[in-house]
This record gives C-alpha cells, sequence and structure tokens, in this order.
C-alpha cells in the first residue's frame, strides 16, 4: 500500500519541478529581449538582474538547506509563495531597480523550490533507493526549457511581457502550491529534533575533506556550463551560421538527458569519488574535443558528450553528501556544498566571454576550461 502513494508523490514533485524550472528559470531568459525593447532598459542590465538572482539563490542555499531537513513542506510552500509574489513584482516594476529586487527575490525562492530543495527531499524519502528517483526528478527538469521556453515565447508576442510573467505566476500557483501542501512531508519521521541538531554536520564543515570535496565540484561545475551555455558564440567563432549555433545549443540540453540516463544504468558499488573523479576526467577530454572540433559534425558531437557529462554530473553532486556523511544532515551539507556551486554557475558565462577575451578565442578558452576539469576530478581521488 505504501509504495502507490510514495510513486504518487515522487510523479508529483516531479511535475512541480519542470513548471519551476520552467516559470523561475527559463521563462524570463527568453522574455528578457522583450523587456528590453518594451521598457527601454539596457538589455545588459536586465541579465545582471538574472545573475544576481542566481547569486541570491546561492547565498540563500545554506540556511534553506538547514531548514529542510527539519521542515521540508513549510519551506517548499513558503518558496513558492515568495516566488509567486516577487514574478507578480516583476511584472509590475515601473524600473530596471525595482525589477531586479523582485528578480534578487525570486532567486532567493529558488533555492526552496529547485533541485536542491527536490534532492533533498528525496535523499531523506528514498535514502538508499535514492538513485532512480532523483533521476527522474532531473530528468523532468530537463524538460522545462523544451515545454516553457517555447510557451513564454507565445504568451509574451501574444498578451505582452507582464502579463505573461502573471499568467506564468498563477501557473505556479496552480500547481506547486498544491504539489507542495498534498505531497510533501512536514517532518522527517527518522529524525528527531536533536539528531538534526547534532554536532555531526558542523564535525563534517570543519573537515578539509568537506572543501576539498566541494571546490572540487565547484570546479568541475564552472568549466562544463562556461563552455557548454558559451555554444552560440563559440560555434559562431568556429563558422556555423547563428540558426546552427543555436542548434548545438539545443543539442548540448538533449545531450544532459541522455547523461543522466547512462548515469542511472551504470553500477554504482564503486568508492563514492571514482563517479566524480570519472567526471572530471572525461569532461576534460570533452571541452578539449570541443575546443579542437572545427566541422559542424565535429561541434555537435564534441557539444553533446559535454552535455552529457553535465547531466551527468548534477546526479553525482546530488549524491556527493549522502554517499560521504550520510543523509541525517543532507539538506544543511548540500546546501553548503551546493552554494559556491550555484553562484560559479551564475556567473560562468560573463566569466567565460571574459576568459575568451583574453585569451583570444573561445577555443583556447574551451582548453582552459578542460585543464580547470581535469584539476576537479584530480582533487576529489580518494576524498
Amino acid at each position: 500500500m505504501e509504495e502507490a502513494p510514495r510513486r504518487t508523490r515522487l510523479a508529483a514533485l516531479a511535475f512541480a519541478q519542470v513548471v519551476a524550472w520552467g516559470v523561475l528559470y527559463y521563462a524570463v531568459l527568453v522574455a528578457a529581449p522583450e523587456v528590453a525593447d518594451d521598457t527601454g532598459w539596457d538589455d545588459g542590465w536586465i541579465f545582471i538582474a538574472i545573475t544576481l538572482g542566481l547569486l541570491a539563490s546561492a547565498a540563500c542555499a545554506i540556511p534553506v538547506g538547514h531548514w529542510l531537513d527539519r521542515h521540508p513542506r513549510r519551506v517548499m510552500l513558503t518558496g513558492a509563495l515568495v516566488a509567486i509574489l516577487a514574478l507578480v513584482g516583476a511584472a509590475a516594476s515601473p524600473t530596471i531597480g525595482i525589477f531586479t529586487a523582485a528578480w534578487i527575490v525570486c532567486g532567493a525562492a529558488q533555492s526552496a523550490v529547485l533541485y536542491q530543495a527536490a534532492f533533498t527531499v528525496i535523499t531523506h524519502r528514498y535514502r538508499s533507493a535514492r538513485r532512480g528517483p532523483l533521476t527522474l526528478v532531473t530528468l523532468a527538469g530537463g524538460l522545462a526549457s523544451t515545454i516553457f521556453a517555447p510557451v513564454t515565447g507565445w504568451l509574451v508576442v501574444a498578451i505582452g511581457w507582464r502579463a505573461a510573467f502573471l499568467v506564468l505566476a498563477a501557473t505556479l500557483l496552480a500547481v506547486s502550491v498544491p504539489v507542495y501542501a498534498l505531497t510533501i512531508e512536514g517532518r522527517w519521521a527518522h529524525l528527531d529534533a536533536h539528531a538534526v541538531g547534532n554536532g555531526e554536520a558542523r564535525r563534517v564543515l570543519r573537515s578539509p575533506r568537506f572543501w576539498i570535496v566541494a571546490g572540487a565540484f565547484g570546479l568541475m561545475s564552472f568549466s562544463l556550463y562556461a563552455v557548454t551555455l558559451s555554444a552560440v558564440p563559440a560555434s559562431v567563432e568556429k563558422g556555423l551560421d547563428l540558426q546552427a549555433a543555436a542548434w548545438v545549443l539545443g543539442l548540448i540540453g538533449a545531450g544532459q538527458v541522455i547523461g543522466r540516463l547512462v548515469y542511472l544504468a551504470v553500477p554504482h558499488t564503486a568508492a563514492p569519488w571514482i563517479a566524480p573523479a570519472s567526471v572530471g576526467a572525461l569532461g576534460a577530454a570533452a571541452l578539449a574535443a570541443y575546443g579542437f572540433a572545427s566541422g559542424p559534425p565535429g561541434i555537435v558531437v564534441a557539444g553533446v558528450v559535454a552535455g552529457a557529462i553535465r547531466g551527468a554530473l548534477t546526479l553525482v553532486q546530488a549524491s556527493a553528501v549522502a554517499d560521504r556523511w550520510g543523509a541525517h544532515s543532507y539538506g544543511r551539507l548540500n546546501g553548503v556544498l551546493a552554494a559556491p556551486v550555484t553562484a560559479l554557475t551564475a556567473l560562468a558565462p560573463g566569466l567565460a566571454a571574459l576568459v575568451a577575451g583574453a585569451l583570444g578565442s573561445y577555443a583556447s578558452m574551451a582548453f582552459a576550461m578542460a585543464a580547470v576539469c581535469a584539476l576537479g576530478g584530480v582533487l576529489v581521488i580518494r576524498r
């Protein structure tokens, strides 16, 4: 009798992730050019607002992770409601300053509803059986851009970006709030206040091993995102037209799904450092291959492989804490682990452009990022 409700709750959480990622992450990226055209705001400032939102998500990941260990339903409901209000505020913004403030609040709310929150729920709910549910939720999240990018584009053209944001906020309200209220646990039966609040998490946070692992994931994530999110200008630099370059970026996204499916199929009986070390080595090879690629087939293949490794890294990181230190304080420890990764991911496109400018080309940037990814893989060996 227990399995059916658990399957239903998992399906609901996966569906809510599609909507949350689509509304809170991808929609604004699609709408940004229209926002700039309609308001006269500089498009660079709009993307700065989006980046500041992601940095706010990184900063809030640490306290939110700690709260998720104690009150998961309350935290995720609060995050969804705050995100909805922030979207309404962004839609009504008369100035770029107010829009930026609204998006910073929206970014803070993302830490309570996107992957890190879902990973905490799944890890506590399924514990040792978490790999399949983690993969399902990330596969669902990977569909968000496929669904919400065209939907947002259509809404923006049909009713304007302000009304589109209100429709998206209403969608988040209709889906996420009932899902979190009805399917997320109020607290974890296997944890009590003493267990969550004991000194185990503090001991882990004081250990060099934790910070080396966190640094390794930060380096690998930054390098893979820097190259893959720069696929359009890098592909144009290599001679592709804009439309073909956009296809490369889209196929990199599809590669993430492939990587997550491969990760699920691979046996997971090896030591916990094997998977991230392998990602570092394979990621370095893929990024170097992308730098060398010169024709459309080579660019596409190298891009898809890099996307697959990036997709697998999401799941490797999701299991890093529980594989090494158990699940008791997963939310708190994973929040600390995820914070620098989220921050570096937010900064990756801008820093990639700066590195490419300094080195003279996006190909040279890819070679540099290959070295960074390899370093991340080396750091995590036997840790």
